[in-house]
């Protein structure tokens, strides 16, 4: 799974870096895209520019764009007793499912984020009971961003692909 969070710049995840916070609801579509491409009041930097398709400049580099965040799916390590991949979801998930998955940002080397950083697990989502399933999110995702991630897991059918 990949998730592209494009009101979450990759800046957020550096230490000291914040998630820019909306103060209201758009009214209409010309409001919403006014809100992605004028500066937020704590930045002076739009978060992207609606009319460029190359979001690569680094934060505070002057240029005005900032890169949105990418989450992704975190890679699984081998289990010698087990003999199969596994991701450590430290006791919260306890059935096997094609649906568990952890997301971690995935960064470029250019933006300096520290490898301890990088694994540290912003999503988990996985499976508890028959239809129960467990979801833990943390900084920079707010609860409905993780909840909708989780969601359109369901959507899917991993076996199918």
């Amino acid at each position: 799974m990949q998730c592209t969070m494009y009101s979450i710049p990759t800046a957020a995840i550096q230490e000291g870096g914040i998630a820019p916070t909306p103060t209201a609801f758009p009214q209409s579509l010309e409001e919403r895209h006014s809100l992605l491409s004028s500066p937020s009041p704590k930045s002076k930097e739009p978060l992207m520019d609606a009319g460029t398709s190359s979001l690569s400049a680094a934060p505070g580099s002057g240029q005005g764009i900032r890169e949105p965040l990418l989450l992704k799916n975190k890679s699984p390590r081998w289990h010698d007793q087990l003999q199969c991949w596994c991701l450590n979801f430290r006791g919260r998930v306890t059935v096997a499912s094609v649906k568990n998955f952890q997301l971690v940002a995935s960064v470029k080397p250019s933006h300096n984020v520290s490898l301890a950083e990088q694994e540290k697990v912003i999503l988990q989502f996985g499976k508890i009971g028959k239809d129960i399933f467990t979801m833990d999110y943390r900084y920079p995702l707010s609860a409905f961003q993780a909840f909708a991630i989780c969601l359109s897991s369901f959507d899917t059918k991993p076996a199918c692909e």
